[in-house]
């Protein structure tokens, strides 16, 4: 099999070591009393949605680790149509959805039903959460961040 490498454009850690920190600072916060398992779904889902190869590459393996299944993790492009997902897990990467994309707004009945699933201490850390994700979705696609390295 060939494979295609993309050039890294940046090494963001290296040239603006002081965002990088603050932002993993920002992800530590965030994932303060979420389930290990549902921020890794939520960081997939998001990263799937801004076609992040690092950070698909990156929360797919931690979530391997945190015992998540194979099944599960091949099935979240897809988890409107699958029933391998929580009623819990289904608010959360319906909010997931509607949050990285914001321009289409965050429907009432989606913060609602996620709402009825978290309680508002939850629910601001999975807002917090998914907005991480986007934060570092965006410095990878950016900078071309290449899947396998740190």
């Amino acid at each position: 099999m060939t494979t295609f490498q993309v050039p890294q454009r940046m090494n963001f850690s290296a040239v603006s070591p002081k965002v990088f920190k603050a932002v993993l600072a920002l992800d530590a916060a965030a994932r303060e009393g979420v389930d290990p398992v549902l921020v890794e779904l939520v960081q997939i889902r998001a990263s799937q949605i801004n076609r992040c190869a690092y950070c698909l590459d990156y929360h797919t393996g931690d979530a391997r680790k945190a015992g998540e299944s194979e099944e599960r993790i091949y099935q979240l492009s897809a988890w409107e149509e699958s029933s391998l997902y929580t009623a819990r897990e289904r608010a959360a990467l319906a909010l997931t959805e509607a949050v990285t994309r914001l321009p289409d707004g965050v429907p009432d009945h989606v913060y609602e039903e996620a709402a009825q699933h978290f309680e508002e201490k939850e629910l601001a850390q999975l807002i917090a959460l998914v907005f991480t994700v986007n934060a570092w979705n965006r410095m990878n696609v950016t900078t071309r961040k290449t899947p396998g390295t740190l």
